[in-house]
């Protein structure tokens, strides 16, 4: 064998198993899933209440759980039912959330970004569940609103996949079971 001829071998049956990887769909129950939104006025104001189910694929917990944090982001938007897409929206703001296993003190931690608190929970599941809670966030005042026009709640979660280490980062961009998304839903905004 000629040197350099075993390496050139291996290439081709490494790209071939990448690709094979990346074609093979996640697991049925590794999906993002906005469950429920509410949106009740308090002072004048209307606020979101939501709850997103967080069906991490089997990777995605593997990380976590040996200490890689993930990195949500809420795309939140208010617009009017009959809005084209290049109309303004009366609101378009994005929530970034992190869950980290501390290894030390074997709990999880969920913090909304930026910032260096946030919660502590003894079980991941816990810790999931909290992730995908949302109160409190003000959306629009009710002066902001056209009385004769009907209005939504355009939202979407997604894992970050630009936060993770920089090594996951190529398996993150090939393979499915780290594209994870609720992708758009839409709910009225109840008056």
């Amino acid at each position: 064998m000629m040197p350099g001829t075993h390496r050139r071998l291996h290439l081709p049956v490494l790209l071939l198993s990448l690709l094979t990887l990346a074609l093979i769909p996640p697991a049925a129950d590794a999906e993002f899933r906005v469950r429920k939104v509410e949106t009740p006025l308090v002072d004048d104001s209307y606020y979101l209440k939501a709850q997103i189910d967080y069906g991490f694929s089997s990777a995605a917990l593997e990380a976590l759980d040996n200490g890689v944090p993930l990195t949500i982001e809420v795309h939140v938007q208010v617009r009017a039912a009959d809005a084209w897409l290049w109309d303004e929206s009366l609101l378009d703001q994005r929530l970034r959330y992190r869950i980290h296993y501390k290894p030390l003190s074997e709990r999880y931690q969920v913090t909304q970004l930026p910032g260096a608190g946030g919660r502590s929970f003894v079980t991941r599941d816990a810790a999931i569940r909290a992730l995908g809670e949302i109160h409190g966030l003000q959306l629009v005042g009710r002066q902001r609103l056209d009385p004769e026009l009907d209005y939504e709640i355009h939202i979407k979660a997604a894992l970050d996949t630009e936060e993770l280490p920089l090594p996951l980062r190529p398996m993150a961009y090939l393979l499915p079971s780290w594209q994870l998304s609720s992708g758009w839903t839409s709910w009225p905004l109840r008056r």
